[in-house]
């Protein structure tokens, strides 16, 4: 049955739309309000004011949300208003209604930075010491054996219905894109992505060393596969090779030879001298690029010194960069060494590139791989994780949009990651009422909205994968 309205949500403010916020009438307001169902006539979107906070229902974090009421008709979100008084609430019995009494509503979650190839592989493939280079080698190992047309569509398919079932939308995947495995891989992603096309809708980069882009050869190969399965993204792996200039001038030229947005995996390492996302930046003005560009990762700008990391995050400013952290990935491997209490958390300088204007947000990165033993695609779990690590709250600010609104953006998906009238009512509902609530337990019984429709799925089994060759549970 379609839900047609959802009463008594708490919004966070941050993720209204302009528009969205133009409609919520003052609190006396009720013109609009009709036996507790709101008018589907909505005016013309104007200023955009910060609604004011109801009195009923206030209390902790109660200024980071607005309490609203949400109408959706025909699976598209008619209205928003604030909510109903008590008295006002009846609906007709044909209504069906959620009252979230005051819990939280999310838009659908976005992924700009996932490795859907690599998922699930840990049982046949662990990491036996859980350092990068252990989950380089293993990686390798398991694609080299492993890795058929039929394994990485079982791995992806599975993937998706977990990151479904928590309320993902949209997810970039990196491809890895090295040889034989281009053939294999890239054919798959195009046939998942249209499977999928009506449930999360899914990107793919290609993952290689930056070394590979001085081989005209697998240049060629990467942007045949792109042009022909791919989203128009180009991407590789950068680090500190002699030839680092150089190669991403090829990458430059090739993305904007062909209307590529760039991807780039950047300084993955707790070494000060890894400094490729530097490179990135002036090569990126260098080339006057236009497209877009997202970098992950950049752990070791956190160990600058405060001028050198303060000048290189105004190149990236200037350049137009977008920067994704992967909080749980990178705690998990940088600063690991045997017998010995990590002394860094292993996160890039996210509070310090926000304050200066880059658009930053976070991500699950791997899953259930030598890369990340754990993890689920569930995106209110990078959150939590990284609200934690990243110390991302008092106040939360506008940190929610780390994972909805400013990775759709980054993608190029305007009608994703937001909650405004005249989009999809694909929305995400919690019991928590506040902040502390939602990020103390995993939210286990949250209701995830598809167009307007509550989805009925439940979490893939692991033994699925049993079959696969060499899988041991």
């Amino acid at each position: 049955m379609m839900v047609e309205l959802i009463r008594n949500a708490r919004l966070p403010r941050c993720l209204l739309d302009g528009a969205a916020a133009s409609l919520l009438p003052a609190s006396g307001e009720k013109d609009r309000m009709r036996g507790g169902v709101i008018s589907h006539s909505v005016p013309s979107p104007g200023p955009s004011p910060q609604p004011s906070p109801r009195t009923r229902g206030e209390g902790v974090h109660a200024e980071d949300f607005a309490l609203v009421d949400i109408a959706v008709d025909k699976g598209t979100i008619a209205g928003i208003t604030v909510a109903a008084d008590d008295q006002d609430r009846a609906a007709p019995a044909e209504t069906d209604v959620i009252d979230l009494d005051q819990g939280i509503v999310f838009p659908a979650f976005v992924e700009c930075h996932t490795h859907l190839d690599k998922g699930h592989i840990w049982p046949r493939r662990a990491n036996p010491d859980g350092t990068f280079p252990g989950a380089l080698d293993n990686v390798m190992a398991d694609r080299d054996a492993n890795w058929s047309a039929q394994d990485v569509a079982a791995r992806m398919d599975f993937a998706l219905r977990a990151a479904e079932h928590h309320g993902v939308t949209a997810i970039r995947t990196h491809i890895d894109s090295l040889g034989k495995q281009i053939g294999i891989s890239w054919p798959v992603l195009a046939e998942t992505r249209e499977a999928w096309k009506d449930r999360v809708t899914l990107q793919g980069a290609p993952l290689f060393g930056i070394q590979f882009a001085l081989d005209a050869t697998h240049m060629r190969d990467v942007v045949a596969a792109v042009r022909a399965y791919g989203s128009g993204i180009l991407g590789c792996v950068s680090y500190m090779i002699p030839e680092l200039d150089q190669a991403l001038d090829v990458m430059f030229k090739t993305a904007a030879e062909n209307g590529f947005d760039l991807d780039f995996h950047v300084d993955e390492a707790t070494d000060p001298a890894a400094r490729s996302l530097e490179r990135i930046a002036a090569a990126a003005l260098r080339h006057r690029f236009t497209g877009r560009i997202l970098c992950g990762h950049c752990c070791s700008l956190a160990l600058q010194t405060p001028d050198d990391e303060k000048r290189i995050i105004a190149m990236v400013k200037e350049a137009g960069i977008a920067i994704v952290s992967l909080p749980m990935c990178n705690m998990y491997l940088q600063d690991r060494q045997k017998g010995r209490t990590p002394r860094w958390r292993g996160v890039t300088s996210l509070h310090e590139m926000k304050a200066a204007g880059v658009p930053v947000m976070v991500a699950s990165d791997n899953t259930r791989d030598p890369f990340y033993a754990y993890g689920d695609l569930d995106t209110l779990e990078v959150f939590r994780e990284a609200t934690r690590i990243l110390q991302l709250d008092h106040p939360f600010a506008d940190w929610p949009k780390a994972v909805t609104a400013t990775p759709a953006d980054i993608m190029g998906l305007s009608r994703h990651g937001r909650i405004a009238v005249g989009l999809p009512a694909n929305l995400v509902l919690f019991k928590a009422r506040n902040w502390t609530e939602l990020l103390s337990r995993p939210q286990t019984d949250r209701v995830v909205l598809r167009h307007g429709k509550r989805l009925a799925t439940m979490l893939p089994d692991y033994r699925e994968l049993d079959k696969l060759e060499g899988m041991n549970p």
